[in-house]
């Protein structure tokens, strides 16, 4: 157990995390999106037609608030829904043409941030420290495909 005034790793990642937020709204904010809309696009780009629930469990955020935010990003076209076609009632949600130019526009803001966050180590601690992370998402039950 850590001393009373070492950081924990839980401690560690938040702060980790609240950074790169911080750093992802900046790169994000001229787009007219937050970094919380970002995240559910990029998840539509790797899993095409979820429904907004499966899109909430996957982006972090409460079912009620991805009602609202797939609201907003089909109002921008940045998104589409789609009736399933094993479920009728049940609407698909894809990345539209909009979405996904704007996520090549932001691929570079974002891989910079990223570079950042990593500068202080070398490419093979870099490389670990991704393994590891994954490492830790499966042991928490976030699975291996997010």
């Amino acid at each position: 157990m850590p001393a009373p005034d070492e950081a924990t790793l839980l401690y560690l990642i938040k702060q980790v995390e609240l950074a790169v937020r911080s750093h992802l709204d900046e790169a994000v904010a001229g787009h007219g999106i937050t970094s919380l809309q970002y995240t559910a696009l990029t998840v539509l780009e790797r899993h095409p037609g979820m429904t907004s629930s499966e899109l909430a469990r996957n982006s972090f955020v409460r079912p009620q608030t991805m009602a609202q935010m797939v609201t907003y990003l089909v109002e921008r076209g940045l998104v589409r829904r789609e009736p399933d076609a094993r479920s009728r009632r049940q609407l698909l949600i894809f990345l539209a043409d909009e979405g996904r130019a704007l996520l090549d526009e932001l691929r570079e803001p974002v891989r910079d941030i990223e570079r950042r966050m990593v500068s202080g180590l070398d490419g093979a601690d870099a490389q670990r420290l991704g393994e590891a992370l994954r490492a830790c998402r499966v042991s928490l039950g976030g699975g291996a495909a997010h």
